[in-house]
């Protein structure tokens, strides 16, 4: 069993906790991203995208006018299986060991990033899963931006296309400011580098250097780094090269690794 001081914001599962806040167990890819934290919510009352939003907001994880306009804009009910509550603050399963992550999370992420998803900008978005947070980044930079999402699972690739389809960025899919690919998102994507923003939704044993490579000088990378649980750090690049590192909390998120290695025990 592992104990954890309330004091610390831990990540996981809430149905992984027994009623002492304790972890009962660490396996399974659901124990991605969900803070140890009584001001989030687990059941399953919340009945719409836009009441999701405004329970960010309560709880001050949702910060910004325009966070609140993107998640409130891109329906999570179009990229949860539909067998899900989708407006649970939980990560989901989505199939082939990864995970879909809770909406707090992907706020948190929205809210580090915003200063560097403005109109016109680029960003990547690694191992983009159902496409959710890809979307989410198209409508910050709009149309005259550029937004990249890589996800080594080609199905995965393929069902976010058509869950993107469903939601407010289509039209960014569409006219090509938008796009998803099949590749290692641990090399990045450097034809549209580099980038202004970049997001990993997997935990990397050490911050990959094709990232830091294309992420843009004034950029800004979010990653969780580390094994079981792992720091999400914050990297900025500043506008002469040099790059800085901080902790923003810590999390529990699925590997970023190989194709192969994710699938072995699917």
């Amino acid at each position: 069993m592992h104990s954890f001081d309330y004091d610390i914001r831990w990540h996981t599962c809430p149905s992984e906790l027994d009623g002492r806040g304790q972890l009962s167990s660490l396996n399974g890819p659901a124990s991605e991203a969900v803070e140890l934290d009584k001001r989030f919510w687990t059941g399953s009352g919340i009945g719409t995208n836009k009441d999701m939003v405004e329970k960010l907001q309560t709880y001050g994880v949702v910060r910004s006018k325009k966070v609140s306009e993107v998640m409130e804009n891109i329906d999570r009910a179009f990229f949860v299986p539909d067998d899900v509550p989708p407006y649970v603050d939980t990560p989901v399963p989505i199939g082939y060991n990864a995970t879909i992550s809770a909406p707090h999370m992907h706020a948190t992420c929205l809210q580090l990033l915003e200063k560097h998803l403005q109109p016109g900008m680029r960003a990547l978005d690694v191992g983009s899963g159902t496409g959710y947070l890809t979307a989410c980044f198209a409508l910050m930079v709009g149309p005259e931006g550029r937004v990249v999402g890589v996800e080594h699972i080609p199905e995965l690739v393929a069902s976010s296309m058509e869950n993107i389809k469903k939601s407010a960025a289509a039209p960014l899919l569409k006219e090509g400011s938008l796009s998803l690919h099949v590749g290692d998102g641990r090399q990045g994507w450097a034809e549209c580098a580099p980038y202004d923003a970049i997001h990993v939704g997997a935990a990397a044993t050490e911050i990959p250097p094709a990232l830091i490579d294309q992420l843009k000088p004034g950029g800004r990378m979010v990653i969780p780094v580390g094994n079981i649980f792992q720091d999400l750090k914050v990297v900025d690049k500043d506008s002469d090269g040099s790059v800085s590192i901080h902790d923003e909390t810590s999390v529990r998120y699925v590997p970023l690794t190989s194709r192969e290695a994710q699938l072995r025990d699917n």
